[in-house]
């Protein structure tokens, strides 16, 4: 998920929010952890000896950032593989954290998102995946959509007229689509009989797509991809990503899920084009609201949210391949 970090690059002035524009700091763009499906091409210009400090040319600490995923990944390995059942709470914890990182920045830019029916309905969205199934996630995604727009009109009680009403409730209701609403799909793949190795599957294919895209833009990324959006994205990175992706995608689709490998090409495909979209949305949002990453919690690689802006995506689209085809 190596993205262009929104603070290190000309940062733009939030056009939703209206915020102050924040000083860029020169040199962060790029994530090498997150080496999403378009991967950063190198600074020209090489840190000084002073300023290496074990980063990598994408301008993050690569020791932390591989211990990290790599720790989280075993971890999360271990538990499809032996209690998958206890993942419908891990993916509950982090999509708590990640709707809170959000919602702090937001309101950071003043944006008056609330948050309690915010983080409330957003496990609700989670946990109702579990019993209920799709019916679940739309009845408390309907319900904390209205929950949200009756708490911002009061927000500041009975006799106060609301500000940016439509503002703050549009961007609450999105926050809720991109972080809980996203996660549950993960959920739902669970409910079926082989649905820990659908999730494995989808887990291993944003891997392959992180590491190609990251591999192919360092070494021969020259030609940016979006370089309105996040200029040290390259086409070379999407390629690579997509080489990996594929390859992904045909070894665990076969030898996994047991299934046609064709089915494991086509869920390559479509998660490297999700991966990329669910990487250029998250750098774009943190361009406009001046800021670097979304939270500090995991050394390398910025907040849980950072760590989730392709893999949210990739669920869903993973979910609806593998319901459909199998």
């Amino acid at each position: 998920m190596a993205e262009d970090t929104a603070a290190a690059d000309n940062a733009t002035p939030s056009e939703v929010t209206g915020a102050a524009q924040q000083p860029a700091t020169p040199g962060t763009s790029g994530d090498p952890a997150r080496a999403g499906s378009s991967a950063a091409i190198p600074d020209p210009v090489p840190a000084s000896d002073g300023d290496k400090g074990g980063k990598s040319k994408a301008g993050r600490n690569l020791p932390a950032a591989l211990v990290v995923g790599f720790g989280l990944g075993l971890s999360l390995i271990a538990i499809l593989l032996f209690v998958p059942k206890v993942l419908v709470g891990v993916i509950a914890v982090a999509m708590a954290v990640a709707t809170w990182e959000v919602a702090k920045r937001l309101r950071e830019a003043d944006v008056l998102v609330p948050r309690i029916p915010l983080l409330l309905g957003g496990q609700a969205v989670i946990w109702l995946a579990w019993p209920f199934g799709p019916e679940g996630v739309a009845g408390a995604f309907a319900a904390t959509v209205l929950a949200l727009m009756v708490w911002r009109l009061f927000d500041h009680g009975l006799r106060a007229t609301p500000r940016n009403y439509l503002r703050d409730t549009a961007i609450s209701i999105f926050v809720l689509a991109w972080v809980p609403l996203l996660a549950s799909f993960a959920v739902l793949m669970l409910l079926d009989d082989d649905g820990n190795l659908r999730v494995l599957t989808f887990m291993i294919l944003v891997v392959c797509s992180d590491v190609g895209g990251y591999v192919a833009g360092v070494l021969f990324g020259r030609h940016p991809m979006v370089p309105a959006i996040s200029p040290k994205k390259s086409w070379e990175g999407f390629g690579g990503s997509l080489l990996f992706s594929v390859i992904g995608g045909l070894l665990t689709v076969t030898l996994l899920l047991q299934a046609n490998s064709m089915i494991g090409v086509l869920l390559g495909v479509g998660l490297v084009l999700v991966a990329t979209t669910g990487d250029l949305i998250e750098s774009q949002i943190k361009r406009e609201l001046g800021i670097k990453d979304m939270g500090t919690l995991l050394p390398g690689h910025g907040g849980i949210m950072d760590r989730l802006d392709s893999m949210l995506p990739s669920a869903f689209v993973s979910w609806l391949v593998l319901t459909a085809l199998l």
